[in-house]
């Protein structure tokens, strides 16, 4: 079907007709499209994108591994040795740069692919209303004349004419400019040139929702909109690069100067000892090349990039690379409760109405299960007081119980659904009663207010009803319903009511109380309508906690991370909760009001004792954090809300819920749970220390296996003996193992026992103290083992060219051991599963095979000036080279005994 539009909005004026008028342009309709419509015009006007900034064609990727000065240097120097009739040695040189190009090529493009497919993963979405149901759909599906379904925390994700506007208010900073919140409204706006900051009835892309509910119609999407007029015109936006990929940069500048200057002092050293230039010259520049780490860059984004893969199969989302660096040294979470802990499927247990206590069976959001008082089964629908109580609460309701193939779910609020599935188990039919008692207006949740109001129209005549906080709902109130009757609030029945709700919160259970009144008239403020209010009831729900959850804490205090609760709940329940969980152990708990009550210094000195925040708003979170961080803790810090933002922008790691999380709250966070679970970011913690840890393994393997080929070269010129690696051997070598073996490691699975230590330092660099240490003593080992073949090869009757091969063979060998050596720095290889980084087995297998070819094919021996080794040869080298083994896991096995 075509979309055609009116005469009076040519110029995509939609302001200036009404939302039914502009439906019937969209040839759409307030039950919205159908599915195969949306399918078809999204064929028809593509996805709901911004078009990404044109990345580089791989051809020029290619192309861009070529420039580096030591490649093109290469190049001069294969050059030279055609000059000098070297031509095997040219052509040597020539594949060897060719063979790193192409793998370096490689390495870029899967890393630029693995982070392509992640921001994919990003790809936010929106409520929609299509074939008349409500429905979660992927933001780049929505195509003009779709009706989405807007509220407080959304991020709005295409531009669109308002339908219906309930206390709407837009944050439209990002576009226009203005830092106030917009009041919106659905009614006809005349003019055809106001600007967009005027256009109360539209909605813009990009911009989020403060307050407030509504709904729209889509006019534009992706280029189409107003931001995508705006990304249009720019398109310069460029990757971050993290602060790891910085620092590895500044080491891999002041390596390229040593090794240069190495090089130099060393082809000056040859070149005394009567060696020509132009083969010395060749020969410092390969080994300039051996000594720098090239493919630091690739090994770190490859390394990064896969292993924020491996965290989304976690549930554990990362939004941004230099999160990951830091989630390795995180030593304290602060956790949501509700959801993040639990299960966040809410269940009423126990109601409490007219001075009786109701329990109400079933769990979860199948609405089946029983009434009982006292034993005795009780049809709700007969006791006025609990049905007016189901009948309020289900009003002041947003949320919907639907049915899925027989599961039953809920598309909104899990306390909200508990409330909705609990009166289906009496028989009231939320979807009847809203049409029925229809809703005015509401006064949204928040968590300021800790409750929601709303205005419905009952019988002729103005009702309001609220829900929320015990205290909050009792300060409201000056009566209360007895058996259907109004009676004053006492003091004595506060005091009663009270002492109930905290009976029921020190069973664990969450408690929920409802208030109900009628309006005079049909103009009021907030205040006026919640207040002077009639107490209706309390119902007690119960959201058990997650069996995993118990066990990723139990790990937390293993790897040196303290897990703190913060939750809405009242202290009693919130410490019930907590206990059960294993969070609560020697701290204390401390509420909100308790919190207020301290001075920003008494605060401090008594923030990291506390294990549990109770009845907490979102801005005793930013404070929490910000204590939490000024004592020197690195903070992750989990949320869902529009106001969790500040403390989600300032923790270390801000961690938003994927399920329940606002759009806004997603924008600030650092990692989104696509699961909502607390053992996700345990899980995301682990691949952040197993990432680091890579990335460390990688730099030891290199750096020592580099140190012990230059340890070896220097030992030989010094002590007068012939030169026994070419140019070509150098970079062959380099090829193999700055290549295939160095990626395998970067993407080593996390080894047994990463969360049995504590966080790391993060002051400290990838480089630490033990780390050089380390790097010193194996590159000093490789020097012995292969200078020590090489002089016993030298005086034991073999010639140059045999000698010169056992040494480059054995030199291979010994840093391929290196290889697994370097799969943990602290455990020792035995201990662990041999198969489980079978990259590095099938690397180490084929750089085997590419060694054996060029000591045997005779083409490679005369490249490569080597000569093929009888069988007692390979094994003497063998043994020889696994010698790395031996040492450096008996000093893994010493420094652990000490250690313990």
């Amino acid at each position: 079907m075509e979309i055609t539009k009116p005469e009076t909005n040519t110029n995509n004026q939609w302001h200036t007709i009404s939302g039914e008028e502009t439906l019937q342009s969209l040839h759409s309709s307030p039950t919205g499209l159908t599915q195969s419509e949306a399918e078809s015009r999204i064929l028809r006007f593509g996805t709901n994108e911004l078009i990404a900034e044109k990345r580089e064609s791989p051809l020029i990727l290619l192309f861009n591994q070529f420039k580096s000065l030591l490649i093109i240097i290469l190049i001069i120097a294969a050059g030279v040795s055609f000059w000098t009739d070297g031509v095997a040695e040219g052509i040597s040189i020539l594949i060897i740069v060719l063979l790193a190009g192409v793998l370096g090529f490689i390495q870029e493009f899967q890393a630029d692919k693995a982070i392509e497919s992640l921001q994919k993963m990003a790809s936010p979405h929106a409520q929609a209303i299509r074939d008349g149901v409500e429905l979660h759909v992927e933001a780049s599906q929505l195509v003009p004349g779709d009706i989405i379904i807007l509220k407080t925390g959304d991020k709005i994700p295409a531009d669109g004419r308002l339908i219906e506007a309930n206390n709407l208010k837009i944050e439209e900073s990002s576009l226009t400019g203005e830092s106030l919140a917009v009041e919106k409204s659905s009614g006809i706006i005349e003019g055809k040139n106001i600007p967009l900051g005027d256009r109360k009835n539209m909605i813009y892309s990009g911009t989020t929702i403060s307050y407030g509910r509504g709904r729209a119609v889509i006019v534009a999407t992706g280029m189409k909109t107003e931001f995508g007029k705006i990304a249009g015109m720019l398109q310069s936006t460029k990757n971050r690069r993290t602060p790891l990929q910085e620092n590895l940069d500044q080491l891999g500048k002041k390596l390229g100067i040593f090794s240069i200057a190495l090089a130099a002092a060393m082809s000056g050293i040859g070149l005394l000892r009567g060696y020509p230039f132009e083969k010395m010259f060749i020969w410092g520049v390969a080994l300039a090349v051996a000594v720098i780490p090239e493919a630091l860059p690739a090994v770190v984004t490859i390394s990064l990039a896969l292993g924020v893969q491996r965290m989304v199969k976690r549930r554990a989302l990362i939004r941004k690379l230099p999160a990951v660096e830091t989630l390795g040294a995180t030593n304290i979470i602060c956790s949501d409760k509700t959801g993040t802990l639990t299960h966040d499927e809410m269940t009423i247990k126990k109601i409490y109405v007219s001075g009786k206590m109701y329990d109400v069976e079933g769990a979860g959001y199948t609405p089946e299960g029983q009434y009982r008082f006292e034993e005795t089964p009780v049809t709700a629908k007969e006791d006025k007081d609990l049905h007016n109580l189901l009948k309020f609460g289900t009003l002041c309701n947003d949320t919907i119980l639907q049915n899925t193939d027989g599961t039953w779910s809920i598309l909104g609020d899990p306390t909200e659904g508990a409330i909705v599935v609990a009166a289906a188990k009496a028989g009231i039919e939320y979807s009847i009663l809203r049409d029925e008692f229809p809703r005015l207006d509401e006064i949204p949740f928040s968590s300021e207010s800790k409750r929601m109001t709303t205005m419905h129209k009952v019988k002729g005549r103005l009702e309001a009803y609220s829900k929320g906080a015990i205290e909050v709902i009792l300060n409201s109130c000056n009566a209360q319903y007895i058996n259907g009757e109004v009676i004053e609030l006492t003091e004595e029945a506060r005091a009663h009511l009270l002492a109930k709700a905290a009976s029921l919160s020190e069973n664990a259970l969450r408690v929920l109380a409802v208030s109900a009144k009628v309006l005079t008239a049909k103009v009021f403020n907030q205040k006026e309508i919640e207040s002077d209010m009639v107490f209706v009831g309390m119902v007690g729900m119960f959201d058990p906690p997650r069996a995993e959850a118990k066990t990723a804490i139990d790990t937390c205090f293993t790897a040196g991370i303290k897990p703190i609760m913060i939750t809405g709940d009242n202290k009693i329940t919130a410490k019930a909760i907590a206990k059960s969980l294993g969070i609560l152990r020697k701290g204390r708990a401390m509420s909100g009001s308790e919190l207020d009550e301290l001075s920003d210094e008494e605060f401090e000195h008594i923030v990291e004792e506390t294990e549990v925040f109770a009845r907490i708003s979102p801005s005793h979170k930013l404070k929490i954090v910000t204590a939490l961080m000024d004592k020197g803790h690195i903070v992750a810090m989990t949320g869902d809300g529009v106001n969790d933002a500040p403390s989600l922008k300032k923790a270390d790691i801000g961690v938003a819920m994927g399920i329940t999380g606002t759009d806004v709250s997603k924008e600030a966070a650092d990692m989104i749970l696509t699961d909502d679970n607390f053992a996700s970011i345990v899980n995301a913690v682990e691949e952040g220390r197993s990432i680091f840890e890579n990335i460390r393994k990688y730099l030891v393997f290199l750096l020592s296996g580099n140190m012990g080929t230059v340890f070896a070269l220097v030992y030989t010129l010094l002590a007068g003996l012939k030169i026994p690696l070419t140019a070509v051997q150098i970079l062959f070598i380099n090829f193999i193992m700055d290549g295939l073996i160095a990626i395998a490691l970067g993407v080593e699975p996390p080894e047994p026992g990463i969360m049995n230590r504590k966080p790391r330092n993060v002051k400290e660099g990838i480089l630490n103290k033990d780390t050089i240490v380390l790097i010193g003593f194996i590159g000093i080992l490789i020097a012995i083992v292969t200078t020590g073949v090489y002089v016993w090869a030298g005086s034991s009757g073999f010639t140059d060219e045999q000698a010169k091969t056992m040494f480059f063979l054995t030199l291979i060998f010994a840093r391929l051991f290196n290889g697994f050596n370097c799969r943990s720095l602290e455990q020792s290889i035995f201990t662990m599963k041999f198969w489980s980084n079978k990259g590095l087995i099938i690397s180490s297998l084929v750089s085997l095979a590419m060694s054996i070819l060029v000591v045997s094919v005779p083409f490679l021996q005369q490249a490569f000036t080597t000569t093929l080794p009888n069988p007692i040869e390979w094994l003497g080298m063998i043994v020889a080279a696994f010698f790395i083994i031996v040492v450096v896991e008996t000093v893994k096995w010493l420094f652990k005994r000490m250690a313990s």
